[in-house]
């Protein structure tokens, strides 16, 4: 390159560490301006000539007060995106490269401040509204499957990471005859693209999908599905931990299959269930994996989708806040957080877009007569529990007011409702129960979770909606 530009900035011995954190921010935002998937720092070079001069500067020494300089960065951003220093010795000197990617989503801040790069000056972003809203429509044009996961590859390398097979194996399509024509079709399902420099770049949609080893890629590393064993109803002691490491495309059917292999089996829990059943229905086992799956925020670094089995529950834990109100999963349209990655799954039969993900949920655990499903929302993660079977007595209040509002919700997306005796086919109960189901009936009532639709001379005909039709 004939000078410095938005995306790469040339130093000698500077080192300190604010300057670093706010170049950080300013080229990594820079970078999503210009196209580029990664932006550098780079010591040990003359700004005017050049030269290679080396540098004195060595990161994996820096420390600010006696934090090491790498963690302390990574600190002071927001959000977290990934960099690393490369320490080189080229002729006798050394150079220091610090790679880092292109902010997505939102500008990359330090320490609260969000920088950007006009030429080769670093300024801050506030200063330049103009700047600032293009870059905002950069983050709404480009999506996190876009993003490139490994580059510069020739076409071997790219079959080498890419389980290509499958992808033809799930859509029944032949396989091409000659490595071209491979490459030619990955290539218009946006699962690679063509690089500017030469050869091949994987999307981050290719690796997510389609990877050999999602470890291959260093950006996904931790966006390998952990499944967890536990004995007893506590974290105390682990039977067994499995990581997936294949994409979510190649690797859901193994996945699935694990995961039922392990949950415990009942004989008869009830009068739906014949013997030698799953604990939980494989249906709703299958919807919540592939909707953590897709829906997970993969722009929070880290943390992955985790699936924890229990001897009295299951608890899924995905990344990111759901995008439509927790309560509202039954009714609410569908909203995919990651569309190409939803799409295509719901291609290979995987998922579907029409938002009844949940509904089967629900439906499942009322038809095998289980608890209500949990679903709990944090800062950056959503979870949801499904429960093992309990007897109706031993059920809590908020079991039964949980169960009684979910139970109305499918009713009502079904264009029905919810009366006495619904509610009491729904927890199995006898014709003479009726007062107990209107016990439930009431505390949901007082919650504000379901309404009154219309009354009849006899309170068992009432019917109700839920709080929010």
């Amino acid at each position: 390159m004939p000078k410095e530009t938005v995306w790469f900035e040339f130093k000698v011995n500077n080192d300190n560490p604010y300057e670093i954190g706010e170049y950080i921010s300013a080229l990594s935002n820079s970078a999503t301006l210009a196209g580029k998937s990664n932006a550098y720092l780079i010591w040990g070079i003359n700004n005017e000539t050049h030269d290679i001069v080396g540098t004195d500067f060595k990161p994996s020494e820096a420390k600010v007060r006696n934090e090491e300089l790498e963690s302390w960065l990574l600190r002071l951003l927001a959000p977290r995106i990934f960099f690393r220093f490369y320490e080189i010795l080229f002729n006798h000197k050394n150079i220091v490269i610090l790679e880092l990617e292109k902010a997505f989503g939102k500008p990359v801040q330090f320490k609260g401040s969000e920088y950007i790069r006009i030429g080769s000056y670093k300024k801050l972003l506030k200063d330049f509204p103009e700047i600032e809203r293009e870059l905002w429509r950069a983050f709404d044009q480009t999506s996190y499957e876009e993003k490139i996961a490994k580059d510069h590859l020739t076409e071997s390398e790219v079959l080498n990471f890419i389980d290509y097979p499958a992808y033809f194996e799930l859509l029944k399509m032949p396989l091409p005859e000659g490595r071209k024509r491979i490459i030619e079709k990955l290539s218009k399902e946006g699962l690679i693209v063509q690089n500017s420099a030469a050869g091949w770049d994987i999307t981050n949609l290719g690796a997510i999908l389609f990877a050999k080893k999602l470890s291959d890629f260093k950006l996904l590393k931790r966006k390998n599905v952990r499944v967890i064993q536990y004995k007893g109803n506590s974290r105390i002691e682990t039977i067994r931990e499995q990581e997936g490491g294949k994409g979510y495309a190649s690797g859901f059917e193994g996945l699935i299959g694990f995961i039922n292999n392990l949950l415990p089996r009942n004989e008869v829990i009830g009068k739906a269930l014949r013997q030698d059943l799953p604990m939980y229905p494989e249906l709703a086992v299958r919807e919540l994996v592939a909707n953590a799956l897709i829906h997970q925020d993969f722009s929070i670094r880290g943390t992955g989708l985790m699936l924890e089995i229990f001897s009295n529950r299951m608890e899924i834990t995905n990344p990111g806040q759901p995008l439509v109100n927790s309560e509202r999963f039954i009714d609410t349209p569908p909203k995919s957080r990651n569309e190409e990655l939803a799409s295509f799954m719901r291609r290979i039969g995987v998922c579907e877009e029409r938002g009844s993900g949940f509904d089967k949920v629900v439906s499942e655990t009322e038809f095998y007569q289980l608890p209500a499903p949990i679903i709990e929302v944090t800062k950056e993660h959503t979870k949801v529990i499904l429960l093992a079977h309990i007897d109706f007595k031993e059920m809590s209040k908020e079991d039964k007011r949980r169960a009684c509002y979910l139970h109305t919700c499918l009713k009502y997306v079904n264009r029905e409702f919810m009366t006495n005796m619904s509610l009491r086919q729904r927890f199995g109960l006898n014709d003479k129960d009726v007062s107990v189901a209107s016990r439930i009936i009431k505390d949901a009532t007082e919650h504000g979770l379901i309404k009154l639709l219309e009354s009849d001379t006899n309170q068992r005909y009432y019917k109700y909606i839920p709080f929010w039709a």
